[in-house]
């Protein structure tokens, strides 16, 4: 049996962070790091398009939480003692300076997810943190004051024990045998699907502001809309997939959505509509995009509004400005099924927050044992947000263990 002071489940973030900063507090510990797979911070590398998200530049704790479906009201306090000006600040402090994107998104200058594990890599080695590769966690027990944890290859026994595997059912049930209720886990990002003739063959559309909402749910929310292959995604769509993720889930991703393309009423749309006709009386209707729609969408829009190819502004008849004015503020969309976003794969669910003490990251059930990222049940629309929550529980966790 090898013995640690403190042995950290998962080689992700959240591991990763809490291990340097616990290192630099206590030097005199032993802190071993078990990771399942033969490489280390996989989700940071593909995090951004492999830019890395690291975090939002939302700076007031109050409204950095209305972007956690799960968690917000737990991480209030938190997010008061480590927050997104301490995560800049942390990594400036060890030669990564963060950049701010127009959607408050921040990346690394470099632009490269590299630049921040190499960080991480260094940092671990310069403190003395022991990664162990290809170590699969196949049990975790609580003898006495001490924690016996068996691997594939090898049983260790430490005094402390930072769980930080994300969103792992395997390690979700060990818990489970410590005493800890788990939230079954549902999917929490990702886009939607639809085959619609009005989306059909014009990929990579944006609408830069839209509205959209879940029909007979409360769900709804706002901004940039993509269509894609399969059919939607961009924030708009994203937001609404991680506040319904388990309401979704419950109707098996089968629902229908009202897309505003012009964030406009139906009787402001007509009158504008009215305008238009006069304005563009001898113009093609299908050729005479407005409303900020991209012009594929609009052709598409004009279609479906009963409105033929070679139709002028001048002829419209009522009946047809209504229905023109119906697809561009009330179009509903059958969706039918989901897909993960990009690469990234977020969970809703995990360890239930009651069980968990917010001011130590401990656990409540279970003494000396602490949690920190997606293994709680706390997750957050895309953006930054879910690392945000990796960065500030793996701080307050390396501040109190050992303490």
């Amino acid at each position: 049996m090898i013995s640690k002071d403190v042995i950290i489940v998962g080689g992700g973030a959240a591991g990763f962070f809490a291990a340097i900063n616990l290192a630099k507090r206590r030097p005199d510990l032993k802190i071993c790091i078990l990771e399942r797979g033969n490489t280390v911070l996989n989700k940071v590398k593909v995090s951004g398009g492999g830019r890395c998200n690291v975090t939002h530049a939302e700076f007031i704790p109050r409204n950095l939480i209305e972007n956690y479906p799960r968690g917000d009201k737990e991480l209030l306090g938190p997010f008061h003692q480590f927050m997104t000006g301490d995560t800049i600040t942390w990594f400036e402090k060890r030669g990564v300076s963060l950049k701010i994107e127009d959607d408050g998104r921040m990346f690394p200058e470099s632009d490269s997810s590299q630049t921040i594990i190499d960080c991480f890599l260094n940092e671990a080695q310069k403190h003395g943190v022991e990664i162990l590769l290809n170590h699969s966690v196949k049990n975790i027990q609580k003898e006495g004051d001490r924690f016996i944890v068996g691997t594939n290859k090898n049983t260790f026994d430490a005094e402390s024990v930072l769980v930080a595997a994300g969103s792992n059912p395997k390690i979700w049930e060990l818990l489970k045998e410590l005493g800890h209720t788990i939230v079954a886990p549902v999917p929490s990002l990702f886009t939607f699907n639809c085959k619609d003739d009005r989306i059909k063959d014009i990929p990579g559309v944006v609408v830069p502001h839209v509205h959209v909402k879940i029909l007979n749910t409360d769900l709804e929310s706002t901004g940039p809309l993509l269509m894609t292959h399969w059919g939607f995604s961009a924030p708009a769509i994203l937001k609404l997939s991680a506040f319904g993720a388990i309401e979704l889930a419950a109707c098996n991703y089968k629902f229908d959505i009202e897309i505003n393309f012009i964030t406009m009423d139906m009787e402001s749309a007509i009158e504008k509509l009215k305008t238009l006709k006069h304005d563009l009386s001898k113009k093609l209707v299908r050729k005479s995009a407005s409303f900020d729609i991209p012009k594929r969408l609009w052709e598409k829009l004009v279609l479906s509004a009963g409105i033929n190819e070679n139709m002028r502004w001048a002829e419209l008849n009522k009946n047809q400005l209504e229905a023109l004015a119906d697809q561009l503020t009330q179009a509903v969309f059958n969706i039918d099924g989901k897909s993960t976003f990009k690469e990234e794969f977020v969970t809703a669910g995990g360890v239930d927050l009651k069980e968990v003490n917010f001011k130590t990251f401990e656990s409540k059930c279970c003494e000396n044992l602490y949690f920190a990222g997606e293994v709680l049940n706390i997750d957050a629309i895309t953006g930054g947000f879910n690392f945000q929550n990796a960065w500030t529980g793996a701080f307050i966790a390396a501040q109190n263990i050992g303490a």
